[in-house]
């Protein structure tokens, strides 16, 4: 049984060039191996982005609808932002 199944992809132009310039440079034995290579890193991102979102988005959500008093205003995060940026200013 074949583990791997064929493809007819249409890319743009500069897409195009970009996978075939890869191949060029060495950085790839084939377009296959780029393309590969590009879906790895898109599934890599897809998990970490899951993760994020059922390890921190989720329950912070969960105790912010239980304990609305926790909320923080926007006026409140611009002004925690404003004071970091002046003393990472000021460290630097």
């Amino acid at each position: 049984m074949r583990s791997t199944q064929q493809f007819s992809i249409t890319l743009p132009i500069q897409m195009a060039e970009a996978v075939k310039a890869k191949v060029a440079a060495g950085e790839y034995a084939t377009e296959s191996e780029v393309i590969r290579d590009g879906l790895r890193a898109l599934m890599a991102r897809d998990r970490a982005l899951e993760s994020w979102l059922v390890g921190q988005v989720a329950p912070t959500y969960d105790a912010l609808k239980a304990d609305p008093s926790r909320a923080v205003s926007i006026d409140e995060v611009r002004a925690r932002l404003a004071a970091e940026h002046q003393n990472a200013t000021i460290e630097s």
